[in-house]
């Protein structure tokens, strides 16, 4: 999402934006803007040289002097400078499991980076990381920034109006949904007319299986409601009362800003950048990640105190509006890119 929101952006702001997809398209496609030209490589393998050329003249012909690349993209972009010399690369750094940077591999990525002019990263952690491991100087911290613009495909959430907590999450380990279902099934006891809707994809998985059973084992078959497909969040930001994310390990979620954004008021665990976006009970609650009974008391909290809702709610709106708007990120960034 980051990778299509920066490209839409540098377009409206007068840069001629590219956008390549290395393996696979999805329905993220369809936020793409028109002006925003896209290239396709269905690359098969890890070297695979069809696509390679591909890409290689695709650069040459518009005339691009700036590879964007991101996570791993790092390993493409640099077959790229080797052909293509003329090229620079900017390494974006998203890495979600920044709680775990002792245990990430790090010797392919270290050769890499004597092809990068500069990295930039989505929290401080992953800055220490480069600066201290990777023995790179260059690395620029760059927070992520939302984009709610209305899109296609609107969608009606479940559940009662003015009653509804929601997470935006891809069914990942790494976003700990049954911490939250657990806490949420605390809170449910005691308020029963409330409902939770967790969106994001789910992959058929040991992992999505096991929030199924959750779900089933503990009766929340009609409290409990799942969205996979859904491309329109501002749509489901605007049915909904509070908003959580349960992460035992982030970089710097993009749902959290959208939160904000939407004026909810949010409930984060303490991981990545969350708690710096979430600077103090003025803009929200950071709770302990893992911690049941924390993320419970918070919701129950919210859902009891509408005026505690309404204020750190808006306070948080003009948080994200003023520290991470798309205007003031573009700008860093493209004085990063002019240099």
């Amino acid at each position: 999402m980051m990778a299509i929101n920066i490209a839409n952006s540098l377009s409206a702001n007068g840069v001629d934006s590219f956008l390549c997809a290395t393996r696979l398209e999805g329905d993220l496609k369809s936020k793409i803007n028109d002006d925003v030209e896209y290239l396709f490589l269905n690359k098969k393998k890890i070297i695979d040289i069809k696509a390679i050329l591909k890409l290689r003249k695709f650069i040459a012909l518009n005339k691009i002097d700036i590879i964007h690349a991101h996570s791993s993209s790092y390993f493409l972009a640099g077959i790229i400078r080797l052909l293509y010399p003329k090229v620079k690369i900017v390494w974006h750094d998203h890495y979600g499991n920044s709680e775990e940077l002792d245990k990430r591999p790090k010797q392919s990525l270290k050769l890499f980076t004597k092809f990068f002019k500069d990295i930039l990263v989505v929290n401080n952690l992953l800055k220490d990381w480069s600066v201290n491991v990777l023995k790179f100087s260059s690395v620029h911290y760059l927070p992520n920034y939302a984009n709610l613009k209305t899109t296609y495909g609107e969608i009606t959430l479940n559940g009662e109006s003015g009653k509804r907590i929601v997470c935006v999450a891809g069914l990942r380990p790494q976003k700990d949904h049954l911490t939250l279902l657990s806490a949420f099934k605390n809170v449910n006891d005691q308020f029963q007319d409330w409902s939770l809707h967790i969106v994001g994809n789910h992959y058929n998985d040991e992992y999505y299986n096991s929030i199924l059973k959750f779900i089933s084992n503990n009766g929340l078959k009609n409290t409990v409601f799942l969205y996979h497909g859904v491309t329109n969040i501002k749509s489901v930001l605007e049915q909904s009362t509070i908003a959580v994310l349960s992460s035992n390990s982030e970089g710097l979620p993009v749902s959290l800003l959208e939160y904000g954004m939407a004026k909810l008021p949010v409930i984060v665990t303490d991981v990545g950048e969350c708690r710096n976006v979430v600077l103090n009970s003025d803009y929200g609650f950071v709770v302990p990640k893992e911690n049941i009974i924390a993320m419970a008391d918070k919701m129950k909290l919210l859902i009891a105190d509408i005026g505690t809702r309404k204020k750190i709610a808006s306070n948080f709106n003009r948080h994200i509006l003023d520290n991470y708007s798309e205007q003031k990120i573009i700008h860093r960034l493209l004085k990063i890119y002019n240099s």
